[in-house]
This record gives structure tokens, sequence and C-alpha cells, in this order.
């Protein structure tokens, strides 16, 4: 007699459940365990915000365009998948912030806007000197009192002053998450900061001491970005991931309405009026998607008030000439302090060659933030004439595009405010208790970055192991 098969669903193909999906399978078939899975999206495709447009020559990205080198989650994943040969690195270039109408390059040697060299401080045109005495208070200040989370403004302020906070640290930090960092919690996002300075008191000093040297780079050779990509794009990734899945473990279309438990299983209500079992969930939705699913269960009630930024990004293709006022570098982030609507622009063609066919230019522009998300809802042309009148203060461009791609991303930046560490822990310890078998698995739990949400797919899948009691 057969052993009845344990079944696992996997709810939501962006690249958290993709991620549990492949690795579950492989260990299912290297072990050969008794072990079923379902991945169920609710879209047509797989691959959530990974989605990329070819035309006309270019590669455009609507969603992240690429990702952290040094967390090589997602390069072993790649391997696995085998598509490592299309993994292509940016090309460096300087990085400006747009300050009161002027670009000003990045202070060398600046992590995160943390200073971890004097000189380029000192002489940056981004202070006031009032502003870079301020920072310098930094090196008598003493550490913050007790192991409580606070938020990443208030950390910063208090560190270095206001003017480096606006006029560096917010365009950098609202860059990643869209977020308002005097709501964002510093130990959900960078609690290696706070580490710093408990350790060397210092902020600057201690970045100093414990940021690696720069490899001394020969002449001949090409200094390497920090970035990664697919030559192909984003999207023909969770395509290659895809192709190795069971076609017949994959439901799109179904969207997980309500989940309930009964026993010690689990029942999913889908959209079309069917019912699916199983033994163990991963649930890899982002947080409010999560909350309405097991709206039966209070445990997730604290989901509910966790804030999600809706922001949109606007590619634009032109002719070379078309750049009057063509800057050396790779693109800017802008400070909130000027009259701005977008708030960092990338010259895509510069940092990512095989982006653009020769002889052409691509821009890739980002709107909406915290606070200021209405832009969102705008039209396509409404948004693309803000854009361009935004960029022809800052560049002369002297034509209309050959053609724009505006995506739109409507709550779709989960927003880690202050105590969003304390919350999650105290839902993961009522899910074992009280619904034991459900995994978490999203962008608005560890980290938003496409490797933390591999890291946290491969959690997941340890998790499904552990609980169905079968060895890896």
């Amino acid at each position: 007699m057969t052993e009845e098969k344990k079944k696992v669903a996997i709810i939501g193909g962006g690249i958290a459940g993709l991620t549990a999906a492949f690795y579950l399978q492989k260990i299912i078939h290297d072990k050969k365990l008794p072990l079923e899975i379902k991945l169920i999206e609710a879209s047509q495709r797989l691959g959530g915000k990974m989605q990329t447009v070819i035309r006309d020559g270019f590669t455009i990205e609507r969603g992240p365009d690429s990702f952290l080198a040094r967390k090589t989650s997602m390069i072993r994943l790649a391997k696995e998948v085998g598509m490592e040969e299309q993994l292509v690195s940016n090309s460096t270039g300087t990085s400006y912030v747009l300050v009161n109408d002027k670009l000003y390059s990045m202070p060398g040697g600046s992590i995160m806007g943390i200073p971890t060299e004097i000189g380029p401080f000192i002489t940056t045109g981004l202070f006031s000197i009032p502003g870079k005495l301020r920072a310098a208070a930094d090196f008598v200040l003493p550490r913050s009192e007790g192991n409580t989370d606070q938020s990443l403004g208030e950390f910063f302020r208090r560190r270095l002053g206001d003017e480096v906070v606006e006029n560096l640290i917010e365009p950098l930090l609202s860059g990643i998450y869209a977020g308002d960092i005097d709501q964002m919690s510093l130990m959900s996002t960078f609690p290696q900061f706070y580490e710093v300075e408990q350790k060397y008191r210092s902020l600057i000093v201690g970045m100093k001491k414990t940021t690696p040297s720069k490899p001394k780079v020969q002449p001949a050779e090409k200094k390497k970005g920090a970035f990664l990509t697919f030559k192909s794009g984003l999207q023909s990734f969770a395509e290659g991931i895809e192709a190795k899945l069971d076609p017949n473990s994959i439901l799109k279309g179904h969207r997980v309405d309500k989940i309930t438990k009964t026993n010690d299983q689990y029942e999913l209500y889908l959209n079309n009026g069917d019912t699916l079992i199983a033994d163990c969930i991963v649930a890899a939705t982002p947080h409010k998607i999560t909350q309405s699913m097991f709206s039966d269960y209070r445990i997730f009630d604290p989901l509910k008030a966790v804030p999600s930024t809706s922001v949109a990004t606007v590619a634009l293709a032109f002719p070379e000439e078309a750049i009057k006022k063509d800057i050396d570098g790779t693109g800017f982030v802008v400070s909130r302090n000027g009259d701005y609507s977008i708030t960092a622009c990338t010259w895509t063609h510069k940092k990512w060659a095989h982006s653009t066919p020769k002889g052409k230019v691509l821009l890739r522009c980002y709107v909406g933030r915290a606070g200021d998300e209405t832009i969102v809802d705008l039209s396509d042309d409404r948004i693309i004439q803000i854009v361009l009148d935004d960029l022809s203060r800052t560049m002369d461009i002297g034509i209309q595009p050959e053609f724009a791609v505006v995506s739109r991303w409507k709550d779709s930046m989960p927003q880690y405010t202050v105590g969003h560490k304390q919350r999650l822990e105290t839902i993961r310890k009522h899910i074992k208790s009280e619904l034991p078998g459900v995994f978490l698995a999203s962008a608005s739990y560890g980290g938003v970055g496409l490797p933390d949400c591999i890291d946290q797919g491969e959690e997941a899948v340890k998790g499904v192991l552990e609980y169905l009691n079968v060895t890896e």
C-alpha cells in the first residue's frame, strides 16, 4: 500500500513562492519524499514584480532592475536553474544627489550616506559648514540607549544632524523602501548601523573600521559593479524557474479567498468555488492579502495596520542626440527639499549597457513615496509629462521620447515601521501554537530585495520539512 502524500500549498507566485516551490520540488525528487506541492497564483503569470518589456531592442524592467551581488542566495538559485551564464554586472560610474536644482556627486567613501572618508565630506557642496560641523558631533556623541527599536530618521538625525539626513541619507534610503524614514524601523531595515554604533560609539569611525578596503584595481581591469541582473531581463529568471517546476504543480488565475483549519489540515477556498486541502501552507503573499485569507484568525490583525506605499516607474527611450546636456554618471536620487516629483533617475543605458541599442538612450525614473502617492493615479500621459518637466530642469532634453513605459505598483512597498520585528515575532509565535504548519515568506516580512525574498522562501522550505517531519 502506497503512503498517502502530504500536501503543501504555496500561495503567491512571486520570487519567494517560486523559490519555495523550486527547492521543495528538488528535495522531494532527490529524497523521494511522500509530499506534493501546489503553487497557487491569483494572476495569469508567475514572477511577481519581476516583469520585463522587450521592445525595439530595449530591455526594460517594470519592477526591480537588479539585486545586490553580495547577497549570494540569488546567484545560487540562478546556478541551480542553469542561468548563471546570463548574469551581468552593472557598469559603475558617478552617482549624484539633486539638491536645490543642482546635481552633486555622491561624496566618495560614503556608505548609505554615512561618511567613511573625511576629505570628500569636507569638500562637498552638498552640506553647509554648520551642517558639516553638526555631522562631526558623531565623533563625541554617546551611544543610543537600550536595545529598543527607533526610527531611521531619529537615529541618523541624532548622530549626523538634519542636513546630512535630508540631503543624502533620506534620498538613498527612501529610494530603497519608498518610505518615510521618520517612521521606518532601524532594527528591521539596517540593524547593522545600530550594532556599529554600540560597538564603536561613533558611527563614522565604526563604518570606516568595518568597511572592507577596496581591492586595488589594475589599470587594464574594469571595476565591477555591486549589482547583478540577467541579460534577458529579470522576468526570464522567473520563467526559468517555472520551466523547472512540474506543470501540474502550478495553478494560475486562482485566488485563495479564505483559509480555515480543520483538525490537522487546512481548507483553502478559491475564488472559483473550489476547495483545496493542505497539510502545510507557505503564504508568500503581501501582508494585507495574508491577513485577508486568514481573516478568521485574530493573530493576523496587526498586519492590517502595516502601511504600504504606491510607486510607479517611468522608462523613457530617446535617440542619443535628444540629451543636450549629457552627464557622466549612472543616475541620481532627489532630495525631498526640492519641488520635484521624481524621486530618482537611472541612466539605464550607462548602468546596464545590454539594455539599450547603440545610438539610443534609456532613462528610468521613479515617482511616488510615503506621503506623496497621488501621482501614481494620474494618466500615463500626465505622469510622462511631469517626469519630462523634471528631467528638463537637470538634463535639457529637447524632444519627446520615442516611447515610454509606465508601470504602476499600487500598495506594493511594505513599510517596516518602528516595532516591525516585535510584531512579526508575536505573530509567528501565535502561528506556531494556533496554526502550526503555516509559514510566512514575502517582501512584507524579512526584507524587500529579491535575495531577501529568496532567503525567506528557503527558510519556509526548512520549516515545512521540519513540521512534516521528513528528512532533507
